[in-house]
């Protein structure tokens, strides 16, 4: 049996030998919940690594967003070269999910461009959890908790085959295509298979490699891999499993019954409408579901067929769905990376979609079923989890509650750095006060993150450094991802000094050239200036031996307090732990090269950036795929508001905003214009 063998040129030091020991402990007296404060570049994945290698037990590790799941796969895979760490997120390139606008009587359909690579890496996360092997972590974000075939099903659809089994050419192809390959004569792709005479070949979907499968009438002679480029033969095999083309893959043998379920409820759903004189609806679902039900007939699938999981998966009304959590064995372990971030992101999932859902439902575009195609209801989520480990600079009250109050600490750096000191200004002149501390820096070579509390605070001070021949530039919720990565690449090699943005807790940010944070109007309590956030911020500074912090405020808030308190205490026990084993703190910085590849995310552009769809982003009105469902009374409200931006900015001297803001001006009144008002 596969075991975890950690890979590492280091050794535990400071305090990870004790986390590591505390969270082994915990784990094997079926200990529940466990939370691991870790700061900032002390080591939490090292430490996750150990305790994953002690413990031999499936592992998933959750976290809040695409960049830092990379970031941890690269890690784990580097701890564990000989295990299977699989890669497991949204794979969407693009995603503009179905919704009806009943205001403006607006129907969106689904679009979506699915990501090959990725589709891949989820089927093999699917395939390693039921081979049988125990060594499998998977890295994930909450994608994770949405709805996925039937771990039965998909264990079903597999085809084991050994050599010298007793099998027809004609009946593998069969359940090939049962589990949904394609046959081909042409272009050998993934997911397709092909037949030359007695041999069979199998693109496989969820591996890089091919399978070709030989028989000598009905009894399979030889069973070997292969390269689908070259042909070359890489080795043979005994015996092969070959998993299912898709995550959600149904069984034939019910497909009439789920039909005639569907069937049922459509009828019953239309004499709802009926009953309450809205005829419209009525029609609407039956002439959907039906055309639904003919591809399904036709094809076994249909666009959107997803609404009508909990049919094949024969659930209950209301039960929720499979999920990958289903794909584990019942003793995995759950790490929860930045838990303060990602449990709420957990937690909010299924309310956003159920109120998308429930208009399609409302007003006849979808069947009821179509609610229980949904993520996990919190309560369920955390149902399902047998054992978990928080990992967070900042544990949010959920989790130290439900650690009963026991953290297992991780405050030494094994660099030796400290926690930045926190020095508190007062606001009068703090601008003037901070420029003279940014040209202090920028003498030494050192880089500056400034926090405001506002998008025009933010775009104002880089204006006037800018004037002043700063190299600065702003960041927030309106720079799009990927420029972000570029203006943080810019940071660290020193096109830029100077970073401002609103909100710059930027979990896993490394940014070891920054030596100075300041935070703006400090004593302004509320949530980008709570206890949780400061101790983020200030952690930016953490990782640079001249690490300082400049909080301005009149006035010391409870948070700031805390804040101070709790930063002096990791202080003073790593000043402590330094001077007992004769450690000298020293910034780690990358070579340029190491910093262009550890940010080379910001080389890469959408194929087509006008359908790209980034969540809880904002987006210029003109440029919104919005716009053109909009009727005439929605633009001109569009208009209106776009053309008091323009003289706003017209007033205020920035006339390059201005200019952009007249450009959408006109897109607007043309498109007005086209709907003949």
């Amino acid at each position: 049996m596969n075991e975890f063998k950690l890979v590492s040129g280091f050794q535990p030091t400071g305090d990870q030998p004790t986390a590591i020991r505390k969270l082994t402990d915990g784990i094997n007296q079926g200990i529940r919940c466990q939370t691991l404060l870790g700061v900032t570049g002390s080591g939490k994945t090292f430490t996750v690594a150990n305790v994953v290698a002690e413990l031999q037990k499936p592992v998933l590790v959750l976290s809040h967003n695409k960049t830092l799941v990379a970031q941890l796969y690269g890690e784990f895979k580097q701890f564990f070269p000989e295990n299977a760490v699989e890669y497991f997120v949204s794979y969407y390139d693009y995603y503009q999910p179905e919704a009806y606008i009943p205001q403006s009587n607006t129907y969106i359909e689904k679009d979506l461009a699915i990501n090959e690579e990725i589709e891949k890496l989820r089927l093999k996360t699917t395939s390693s959890l039921l081979s049988g092997r125990r060594d499998v972590l998977v890295v994930a974000t909450v994608s994770c908790i949405y709805g996925a075939g039937n771990p039965s099903d998909f264990e079903r659809s597999t085809i084991r085959l050994q050599k010298g089994q007793t099998l027809s050419r004609n009946s593998l192809l069969h359940k090939l295509v049962e589990s949904l390959y394609s046959r081909t004569t042409a272009e050998f792709k993934r997911s397709n298979f092909r037949v030359k005479g007695d041999q069979v070949d199998v693109f496989l979907a969820y591996n890089d490699y091919a399978v070709r499968i030989v028989f000598f009438g009905h009894e399979i002679e030889e069973i070997y891999a292969f390269d689908p480029a070259s042909g070359g033969r890489l080795y043979a095999m005994d015996e092969v499993a070959i998993y299912p083309a898709n995550i959600y893959v149904s069984p034939k043998d019910g497909m009439l019954e789920v039909i005639h379920h569907i069937q049922d409820d459509l009828m019953v759903q239309v004499d709802f409408f009926k009953s309450q004189g809205r005829f419209l609806e009525a029609k609407r679902l039956e002439e959907r579901v039906n055309f639904d039900l003919e591809m399904i007939r036709e094809l076994g699938y249909c666009n959107g067929i997803e609404n009508y999981s909990r049919y094949f998966d024969r659930r209950e009304p209301g039960t929720r769905p499979f999920c990958l959590l289903d794909y584990f064995p019942k003793d995995f372990v759950l790490v929860v990376d930045e838990s303060h971030v990602t449990m709420p992101q957990v937690r909010a999932m299924f309310a956003g979609d159920r109120s998308r859902k429930m208009n399609l439902v409302d007003y006849g575009f979808r069947l009821p079923a179509a609610l229980d195609n949904r993520p996990l209801q919190f309560d369920e989520f955390y149902n399902i989890i047998n054992q978990v480990i928080f990992v967070s600079a900042t544990p949010a009250p959920f989790e130290i509650t439900e650690s009963e109050g026991v953290v297992v600490e991780q405050l030494i750096r094994p660099t030796g750095l400290l926690d930045p000191e926190i020095e508190v200004r007062p606001c009068t002149n703090q601008v003037d006060d901070l420029l003279d501390e940014i040209e202090e820096r920028i003498s030494m070579g050192d880089r500056i993150l400034v926090t405001t509390l506002t998008k025009r605070m933010a775009e104002e001070l880089s204006k006037y450094m800018l004037n002043l021949r700063i190299k600065c530039a702003y960041i927030h919720s309106e720079v799009k991802t990927l420029d972000r990565v570029e203006i943080l690449r810019d940071l660290r090699l020193g096109t830029i000094d100077v970073l401002i943005g609103v909100n710059l807790l930027r979990e896993g940010l490394d940014l070891p050239e920054v030596s100075l944070v300041a935070i703006m109007d400090a004593d302004k309590e509320g949530f980008l200036r709570n206890q949780t956030s400061l101790v983020q911020t200030i952690g930016r500074a953490a990782r640079n031996e001249r690490g300082k912090v400049i909080m301005y405020g009149d006035r010391i808030t409870e948070s700031m307090r805390k804040t101070i308190e709790e930063t002096s205490r990791r202080r003073q026990k790593q000043i402590e732990y330094n001077a007992a084993h004769g450690i000298v703190p020293k910034t780690i910085l990358k070579s340029r090269e190491e910093i262009l590849l550890q940010t080379g995310v910001a080389d890469m552009r959408p194929a087509d950036a006008s359908k790209a769809y980034i969540e809880l982003e904002e987006v210029r009105i003109a440029a919104d795929p919005v716009v053109q469902y909009m009727d005439s009374h929605a633009l001109k409200k569009a208009i209106e508001r776009t053309e008091k931006e323009m003289l706003r900015a017209a007033r205020e001297l920035d006339f390059v905003n201005a200019a952009r803001l007249r450009d959408e001006l006109e897109q607007l009144k043309e498109k007005l214009q086209s709907l003949g008002t």
